[in-house]
């Protein structure tokens, strides 16, 4: 009995501390568990801190490699720039040989102050002299024969112009004829063998017929060849011109039939020509008979004198106009042409002022003017319009008294633009 209790503590023993060992066993599994998250948790902590450590200083590496860049990128447009500026200053103007500037045709002219008048601008057209100028039509109505002149001739005074025949005029010259065989009788008579009524009756109606075939435009060199000539073809008629000229205008054809006071041509004696020029309505520029302008068309520039000024204003184009007279004798202007006219208005003293043949545009669009430097080279200097007083055009941006290029600007830019010259320094 004492044993079988023995036995029984025994094995309850061994049950307790195998339970004991158990319990200490698992306790030791959770705690390296917990370990193992905790650790796990701060890797996962760490690396993203690591992470971001290491792609700051890859950022910081790649700024300082692009800054050093930019650094050399500057530097080097900057020596670039440098090079550049020291080869325009190389570079920077032309010397021209004697026989280029002959070539050329290159004219040097100092840069002065001037006294000039400002000057008014208005558009202008060329006409034909009104006053010089008549039309050639016939008086009855006819029908065209033939021309004796054609369009753009020079012709002379009483130069045949066009043949034409009229029933109205086989009428009128033989009536002439009559009349004329008529008082040729009665003067040979004499007034004291007729008497004095008969002696002006007759004469008158020779008169009056001859009067008129002038009102139908014939001549009297022609009007005498008519009473003179007995067997006259009665019913033609030729016009001739009234005064020399130039044939404007022939609007005709040969057999055209003509009414009366239709024209046929215009003749205009053109060594005197008028400008018509228009100023607008607010411009109050008082402009007397004989005032002068500068009248311009393309290349060709003269002088014209004002004959007339209108006091009323065009209903359509709001202007007044303004008459000139136009001496033509080197015949270089003609009718109908387009002109710029360029009165004379207040004066201005000490102006720098160059003509446009001077000024030649750069690149950039600027206009320039070409100087003589200091060691004697032809350099482009950039200068600022001002007012245009007729063919001068005030400058600035440079002094007075340099000499500068009045004539061949433009050969003078082509060899500095060789030499790969820039006024702005670009």
């Amino acid at each position: 009995m004492t044993f079988l209790y023995f036995n029984k503590y025994i094995l309850l023993s061994v049950l307790l501390a195998w339970q004991v060992e158990a319990a200490d066993a698992a306790s030791n599994e959770q705690a390296h568990e917990h370990n193992h998250d905790v650790h796990e948790k701060h890797d996962v902590q760490t690396k993203p801190e690591q992470h971001t450590e290491e792609h700051e200083e890859h950022e910081e590496h790649e700024e300082h490699e692009e800054h050093e860049e930019h650094e050399e990128h500057e530097e080097h447009e900057e020596h670039e720039e440098h090079e550049e500026h020291e080869e325009h200053e190389e570079h920077g103007g032309v010397s021209l040989s004697g026989e280029q500037v002959a070539m050329a045709d290159i004219h040097l002219d100092t840069l002065e102050p001037l006294s000039l008048s400002e000057s008014v601008y208005a558009p202008g057209e060329i006409k034909a002299n009104g006053y010089q100028s008549y039309i050639v039509s016939p008086r009855v109505s006819s029908v065209v024969v033939k021309r004796h002149a054609a369009l753009g001739e020079q012709v002379k005074q009483d130069q045949p112009l066009v043949s034409l025949f009229s029933e109205d005029m086989i009428t009128a010259q033989s009536e002439l004829q009559t009349a004329a065989v008529e008082w040729q009788r009665i003067r040979k008579l004499g007034q004291a063998a007729v008497g004095e009524k008969r002696y002006v009756a007759a004469r008158n109606d020779y008169q009056a017929a001859s009067r008129r075939l002038q009102a139908f435009g014939l001549s009297l060199k022609i009007i005498n060849e008519i009473a003179e000539t007995p067997d006259y073809p009665l019913g033609e008629y030729t016009l001739v011109a009234q005064a020399a000229g130039v044939v404007m205008t022939d609007d005709f054809n040969q057999g055209q039939q003509i009414a009366p006071g239709q024209a046929l041509m215009l003749v205009s004696d053109e060594s005197q020509l008028w400008v018509e020029a228009r100023l607008p309505a607010h411009n109050d520029l008082h402009l007397a008979a004989g005032h002068t302008a500068s009248v311009v068309v393309g290349d060709i520039a003269a002088t014209a004198t004002v004959t007339q000024e209108s006091h009323t204003i065009d209903p359509v184009s709001r202007t007044r106009t303004v008459r000139l007279n136009l001496n033509n004798e080197a015949h270089k202007f003609h009718s109908g042409m387009f002109a710029d006219v360029y009165f004379s208005g207040p004066q201005a003293s000490r102006v720098l002022a160059v003509q446009e043949s001077a000024l030649m545009r750069d690149a950039d669009g600027d206009w320039q003017l070409f100087v003589v430097d200091e060691d004697g080279e032809l350099v482009p200097r950039v200068v600022q319009l001002g007012n245009r007083y007729g063919k001068w055009q005030q400058i600035s941006g440079v002094e007075a008294n340099v000499r500068y290029v009045s004539r061949g600007a433009f050969f003078v830019a082509s060899e500095i633009a060789k030499g790969g010259f820039d006024p702005h320094n670009h």
